[in-house]
């Protein structure tokens, strides 16, 4: 057994609904189930509110009661106009504000205690904090190649320049970034937490995805090309579980493109193990991704997986031809030739989806935290 640690995770939000928040409760219960004692702190509150429980294994804190996501600091001289000066000190006396509590917090920690950052932006508020006598942990959990096109390349080599490690979810974004000069980044992927309850026989004439609606998870591109394929396939239907900003223009889409919205759209669920097991293949359309958690879950219940190669982490999941179909991004037209592939050959889908199952194993819960431990330990060597 490992040395018992106070481990604090820092979010944007705790209790927000997608996959980050997700995973920050997820990795809090494997490290409660290990001995130590974890602390889930979210600087805001969510913009789309998710349940996660009360009943938690671990202690949970917010630091704001509202949501700042239209709170915004100027970007140049040319803006600053009085009432952005005066917003702009209001969110630095916040942010000090903030930081002194994350600093009552830290100091209760024993000798061998981790700050771990998920995100980028919740990292800003810790900067303000004292973490004197802790080792920090930063994490991205995108492709080094989206975050050179946003806002958070700079953030990052700002504010994650000197934590203790920089983590990103693989070894192809880890290399990117150390010859960007971050000398301290490593990779960690995501584990691998659900098991499945109920297999697909793969004879279910289902392509299934469970996706935030939202252009960068690439939906419309997916309607796009099952307006191509569905016509010569009838008998066959495509499910799209969740909800997000694009809904609306997206049910628009698909009534444009002659398909029935109300039979795509099946809205948020919580029951995956029916999503997935009643289906035969997956559809991964995202324009961008880090290491998606929905094609680790497709893959456990053997479902042959149609994706974009947009990411590092969508190569480290899927080998092209060996356990799924990887797509030039933004190939469309490529995308629906690859469904149709698997959509008219079962044994494509069974050789596929078996070779999925057994390569998923290497994200074995388990297998992840001991390399958690292993950081930790070398962190404090």
């Amino acid at each position: 057994m490992a040395e018992s640690r106070d481990i604090f995770i820092v979010c944007n939000s705790i209790e927000e609904l997608g996959g980050l928040a997700q995973w920050a409760h997820d990795i809090a219960r494997l490290f409660t189930a290990r001995g130590h004692h974890v602390h889930l702190i979210g600087i805001t509150a969510p913009a789309a509110f998710r349940d996660y429980g009360t009943d938690l294994p671990y202690r949970t804190s917010r630091m704001l009661d509202f949501h700042l996501s239209i709170i915004k600091r100027p970007t140049g001289l040319r803006r600053l106009n009085l009432a952005a000066e005066l917003r702009a000190r209001w969110y630095e006396r916040l942010m000090r504000r903030v930081g002194q509590q994350l600093t009552e917090i830290f100091r209760a920690a024993r000798p061998g205690g981790v700050i771990i950052v998920a995100q980028i932006w919740a990292m800003e508020w810790v900067a303000h904090a004292d973490t004197a006598g802790l080792k920090v942990i930063g994490m991205g959990h995108e492709s080094y190649d989206a975050s050179r096109r946003s806002s958070r390349y700079a953030r990052v080599k700002r504010f994650y320049a000197d934590v203790d490690r920089f983590l990103v979810l693989t070894e192809e974004d880890a290399d990117s970034w150390a010859r960007d000069g971050m000398s301290n980044v490593g990779a960690m992927p995501n584990p691998l937490l659900v098991t499945p309850k109920t297999l697909p026989t793969l004879d279910e004439p289902v392509v299934v995805t469970l996706r935030r609606l939202a252009h960068d998870k690439g939906i419309d591109m997916l309607l796009e090309a099952w307006a191509q394929v569905a016509p010569h396939y009838p008998e066959w239907r495509l499910h799209v579980y969740g909800s997000g900003p694009d809904e609306a223009a997206l049910r628009q889409q698909a009534q444009d493109l002659g398909l029935d919205d109300t039979a795509i759209f099946r809205g948020l669920t919580t029951d995956i193990d029916h999503a997935l097991s009643s289906a035969s293949v997956y559809a991964l359309p995202s324009r961008e991704e880090g290491f998606p958690i929905a094609v680790m879950e497709a893959m456990a219940y053997g479902l042959p997986t149609v994706a974009f190669d947009c990411a590092p982490g969508i190569r480290e999941l899927i080998d092209d031809e060996v356990n799924g179909l990887l797509v030039n991004p933004g190939n469309v037209v490529g995308f629906a030739t690859a469904l149709e592939r698997l959509m008219k050959d079962r044994d494509l889908r069974i050789r596929l989806g078996r070779h999925g199952r057994e390569a998923v194993r290497r994200y074995a819960p388990e297998v992840i935290i001991d390399r958690w431990e292993e950081l930790f330990a070398l962190l404090y060597r």
